[in-house]
């Protein structure tokens, strides 16, 4: 007993600081991988891989030359085969790791009359219910996405967005890109969002919006033309049937964290009402 003792007290002697730094930065970086992958199908693929590696631990204690053999000719091929597979995952990671702010730093939308046109067309094409996709861009930029898109390069107003989301209107498919204080595009096209959870249950609309948010720290507001519904798309997650004082706490960034409990009791009632 005492010999256990010992070993524990020279093992703690060997805990520095330096050490507990090391251990907490690999432990941020593994929490974040796994938050990247949750929930995907990414994460089907690496638990496979891990259950490979298990099989030639287990192939190599048991001495199983030929599956051993078999396995270690293929390992040089893996790292290739992760970046390939991994691609939109590590990309994320390496995004979500750049957004991280500088204190003091908060939403593009600096003018308050952006804010308030903003607003005022998702009530208003809320009240008709006219579908419509607004990205608004924060740190991360939306350039490859603009391009994707009608260059507009015009003062964000209420007129300018109803008119562009009219369902007689060339440009009311596809997404609204607002850059700063200017409408930068309009009909963009967004990367629908691959979670599993999310495809059985959502449209086009909303999927595109939590995509967008998967690429790059951007507020999506989506209006429902089914119900006429309000949600918020924001870090690849979704709040449903929010009011228009919750789209204007995310704008003005006085509350972007998601509050998205009880998330799926609320898609189950949007779809139930949508069917009925």
């Amino acid at each position: 007993m005492q010999a256990v003792l010992d070993e524990v007290v020279r093992q703690l002697s060997r805990f520095t600081p330096t050490a507990a730094i090391d251990i907490l930065l690999t432990a941020i970086i593994i929490y974040q991988c796994i938050m990247i992958v949750r929930g995907r199908r990414s994460a089907a693929m690496l638990a496979g891989l891990l259950i490979l590696v298990f099989v030639y631990l287990g192939a190599v204690y048991a001495k199983l030359e030929l599956l051993r053999t078999l396995l270690a000719t293929l390992a040089p091929y893996t790292a290739f085969a992760f970046i390939v597979m991994f691609q939109s995952e590590i990309r994320r990671l390496l995004a979500r790791i750049g957004q991280r702010r500088v204190i003091g730093w908060t939403s593009r939308l600096h003018r308050r009359e952006t804010v308030e046109e903003l607003l005022l067309a998702i009530q208003q094409l809320a009240q008709q219910q006219i579908g419509a996709l607004i990205v608004v861009e924060r740190e991360v930029g939306l350039r490859t996405f603009v391009e994707s898109g009608v260059a507009l390069d015009a003062n964000v107003s209420r007129d300018l967005l109803l008119a562009i989301f009219h369902p007689g209107s060339a440009m009311h498919d596809g997404a609204v890109i607002v850059q700063g204080d200017r409408v930068a595009a309009a009909a963009c096209f967004l990367p629908l969002t691959m979670n599993p959870e999310l495809m059985r249950n959502l449209g086009t609309r909303h999927r595109a919006a939590i995509g967008i948010t998967e690429e790059a720290d951007c507020v999506a507001l989506i209006v429902s033309e089914e119900t006429g519904r309000i949600s918020v798309a924001y870090r690849s997650e979704i709040e449903y049937n929010v009011t228009i004082n919750r789209v204007q706490d995310v704008l003005t960034n006085r509350s972007v964290t998601s509050t998205l409990d009880g998330r799926d009791e609320a898609l189950v009632a949007q779809k139930e009402e949508e069917n009925a």
